[in-house]
């Protein structure tokens, strides 16, 4: 039971990070390319213009960066992990209260092992497939 939360404890954090860097990344990109669109209508103020060519190089910049960390497939992937712990280790609780100790198998709790291991096998394949769709063409 303990691995179980431990897992879900793991996804629920990360699922946190990913979301928060998520809408950092958008709202700062909004931010930027608003504030050089303004700026850039100062256009007679030599200080304002460089500013908003600033704006406009850091919002190119988390363009490139917000791909390459790919915060928002993390969070719906780590959200979906965190599901199914939770439904696991709901499981796992049922299984245990249902039956009595003498009465639980090794099968039992072998099936249970496997969906944990299984959860970790998804999260991990499937993060790994986005990382490699995302990987820069040499073709272009």
């Amino acid at each position: 039971m303990d691995k179980i939360r431990q897992g879900y404890g793991y996804a629920r954090g990360k699922k946190k990070r990913f979301s928060r860097s998520a809408a950092v990344t958008k709202v700062a990109t909004l931010v930027l390319s608003a504030g050089s669109t303004v700026i850039l209508g100062l256009q007679n103020l030599n200080a304002w213009a460089g500013l908003a060519l600033a704006c406009v190089a850091l919002v190119t910049l988390l363009g490139a960066v917000e791909p390459f960390f790919n915060w928002r497939s993390r969070w719906v992937l780590t959200e979906e992990a965190q599901y199914r712990f939770q439904r696991l280790a709901d499981d796992l609780e049922y299984l245990v209260a249902s039956a009595a100790a003498d009465e639980l198998t090794f099968d039992q709790l072998n099936e249970i092992f496997g969906q944990y291991q299984a959860i970790w096998g998804d999260l991990s394949r499937t993060w790994l497939e986005h990382r490699r769709e995302l990987a820069p063409s040499t073709n272009a």
